[in-house]
């Protein structure tokens, strides 16, 4: 599978959670759309993008749970983050509810959000080894009357952590709280049905493990939710019965959620419209074969490092995917990243989470035991 991506040969890529890997096919398909866009730009952007939006948020709501008028696309799930953060009608002394195992970029924007409207963003603390009972316990003990949302990643950034999000939700709902789920690396890693899982809001990546183009990503909103999000730019989903961009109504959309965060502006919409051919492109493969192979690669490779070292994994085997954080003695971890890309050619990042410091490692597809051999044999690491 190696030869269908178009990684450098010469590279151990052992990184696909930070922004994905495109296969060389999925890419030809962004760029034909690229193509035909520029044959008649009006005719594209103007009247023909409403419909091929759909069709393609058709597609992907299929391979989600979900219905296609449920969604938008967005560059990427920080972006979604965004939407719904400031789109929440804050007041001072409000709550949103997260914990510490957080993205940061996301961690900035509530903290940003919350202090310009006098609110709180309170992160509970959570002990590792993940226990996915006591998770939920500890969130639903902090909620308090103030709380309007949580916010929680499906999947952890740092910590490779499965988190119990269904349960959270449930927890959440029965308390008449908000929800906003974090979904970046789960879409493509994980089966996902967001109808069952329940998340007023969900953000999702297809960039990373869906393999779609970079800048492919969607925000979920239930229905009851939809008509309170607002784009980050104001543009001509807002402007219904001043006539518009004259020819241009029929991109705009059908409902007020599809009108106000579809259109802003000119913009390259290829690699949403190519979002379909990556799931075709995994549906041909057959995924949960490679995901299952994916997994058991990592699954060794973790054992190794804890039997070397002698460091407590951060969960069980069931509490991470294709992605794993493998725990390695306290050092830089700057230092450590740069001595396994310059020694040993290897590309992955080294992250740290309450004094501990992990070797993160993603196993996709295209990577393969020898991968595996080149990290675990590689002199940074012994």
């Amino acid at each position: 599978m190696r030869d269908l991506f178009l990684l450098d040969p010469d590279l151990v890529f052992l990184n696909h959670g930070s922004f994905g890997a495109c296969p060389r096919e999925v890419l030809q398909a962004q760029q034909r759309w690229q193509l035909e866009m520029e044959r008649n730009p009006v005719e594209f952007l103007g009247r023909r993008s409403a419909a091929l939006l759909a069709a393609a948020r058709d597609r992907l709501a299929a391979e989600l749970g979900a219905q296609g008028a449920d969604l938008v696309f967005m560059p990427n799930a920080t972006t979604g983050v965004n939407v719904v953060a400031r789109s929440l009608a804050l007041q001072p002394g409000d709550e949103v509810l997260s914990t510490d195992l957080e993205y940061g970029a996301c961690d900035a924007t509530w903290q940003r959000v919350c202090e310009a409207a006098g609110a709180i963003y309170r992160r509970v603390p959570m002990p590792l080894p993940l226990d996915s009972e006591g998770f939920v316990a500890r969130l639903g003990e902090a909620l308090t009357p103030r709380t309007r949302l949580v916010y929680c990643s499906h999947i952890t950034s740092t910590t490779a952590l499965i988190l119990p999000v269904q349960a959270v939700c449930r927890m959440a709902r029965e308390a008449g709280v908000l929800t906003l789920v974090d979904g970046a690396h789960a879409p493509g890693q994980i089966d996902l049905d967001l109808t069952a899982l329940g998340a007023d809001f969900y953000v999702g990546n297809c960039h990373k493990w869906q393999c779609a183009p970079k800048g492919a990503a969607f925000l979920h909103a239930v229905p009851g939710q939809q008509a309170a999000l607002h784009a980050t730019v104001t543009s001509w989903g807002y402007a219904e019965g001043t006539g518009g961009h004259a020819g241009f109504e029929a991109y705009l959309g059908h409902t007020p959620f599809e009108r106000r965060l579809q259109w802003q502006g000119t913009r390259d919409l290829s690699a949403w419209l190519a979002v379909p051919a990556a799931l075709d492109f995994q549906q041909r493969h057959g995924w949960p074969t490679v995901r299952a192979r994916c997994h058991a690669l990592a699954a060794s490779a973790l054992k190794t490092m804890v039997d070397r070292f002698g460091l407590p994994p951060l969960g069980a085997d069931e509490d991470w995917a294709q992605m794993v954080a493998l725990p390695v003695p306290a050092q830089d971890p700057d230092r450590l990243r740069a001595r396994l890309f310059e020694e040993s050619g290897i590309e992955i990042p080294v992250t740290s989470h309450a004094g501990r410091v992990f070797v993160r490692l993603s196993v996709q597809g295209y990577n393969t035991e020898a991968d595996m051999a080149r990290l675990l044999e590689s002199p940074a690491l012994q």
